[in-house]
């Protein structure tokens, strides 16, 4: 009896030991699938390891792919879901409705990846603008610095610490310094990562005048007149489309919607038309649409200066 105990006993420990190892190799095989999908989708965007680090955000391009495809998925499959419940009050068929959940899915799910596969580049263009601003102050404060004998670790610290927005642009390179970093691979990193072109020039001027052992303040100078006379260029290119898109403003947002609506409300009131609140609402809406469209168009074409 006890033998015949020891071998039930024996069968049962070694069917748990099949199922554990079953179960592990279930979850090793999702987990390779997953992993599979993952470097799948990151393929689609080779910018997107230099678009993290240059918006530093410090997150792993695998580990941001994973992070998006969870949230997309979530997003669309809640929209989705929920999307029944209207569509089902509006009288259509439940396998018509069922015919267009997935595809509702699918639209909801790229719009999210779309959107999500971009912050990091809008991210960019935020601190792009940021630098151009006051790129042209922090670089003569450089100048001054080095101009009066200091060192240029010493110069890049006082810029650093200065004010601005792009003294704490300084002060990554400052602590990439710090860290053991040597100051032409510092700047050559700052560079590479940089989303503002003139801030690359003035760095490049720098990092070359290291490498070649040439006076620094020489050729800083010359790319500081130089950035000083493309943003002229750039005002004044501003200026002409400015004019014309005036222009447009003025018979889109103003006179057109003033006259259509002058002339809607008379030819209603001659045909006897009764124009509801949902009309006045809609009218409104889109009056406000343009507006808002203007508005945006203005500050896409302004250039990102401060002479």
């Amino acid at each position: 009896m006890q033998g015949r105990r020891r071998s039930l006993h024996s069968e049962r420990v070694g069917t748990r030991r099949t199922a554990t190892i079953t179960v592990a190799k279930i979850k090793l095989n999702k987990f390779k699938k997953m992993v599979d999908i993952i470097h799948a989708v990151y393929r689609q965007f080779p910018s997107l390891k230099h678009d993290l680090l240059a918006a530093h955000m410090d997150v792993a391009p695998e580990d941001y792919v994973k992070r998006t495809l969870r949230s997309c998925v979530f997003y669309a499959s809640s929209f989705a879901i929920l999307s029944f419940f209207p569509l089902a009050k509006a009288g259509f068929a439940i396998p018509l409705i069922i015919f267009f959940l997935p595809i509702i899915f699918v639209v909801i799910f790229t719009f999210m990846m779309t959107l999500q596969f971009n912050i990091p580049r809008a991210v960019v263009r935020s601190r792009g603008h940021e630098i151009d601003n006051e790129v042209l102050f922090a670089g003569r404060f450089l100048l001054i610095k080095l101009s009066s004998g200091k060192p240029l670790f010493n110069a890049l610290i006082d810029t650093s610490q200065s004010y601005g927005v792009a003294a704490k642009y300084f002060k990554e390179i400052v602590d990439d310094i710090n860290f053991g970093t040597p100051i032409e691979v510092a700047l050559n990193n700052a560079m590479e990562l940089s989303p503002s072109k003139y801030f690359k020039k003035i760095l490049f001027q720098i990092n070359n005048a290291l490498k070649v052992g040439i006076d620094i303040t020489q050729n800083l100078e010359i790319v500081i007149q130089e950035i000083e006379n493309e943003q002229a260029l750039e005002i004044e290119r501003y200026a002409k489309k400015l004019s014309s898109i005036a222009l447009f403003y003025m018979l889109g947002a103003i006179v057109i919607p003033s006259l259509g609506m002058t002339i809607f409300v008379v030819v209603a009131s001659m045909l006897s038309f009764k124009i509801s609140l949902p009309v006045y609402i809609i009218m409104i809406t889109f009056i406000i649409g343009i507006q808002l469209f203007f508005i945006s168009v203005f500050r896409q074409i302004r250039p990102s200066v401060n002479v």
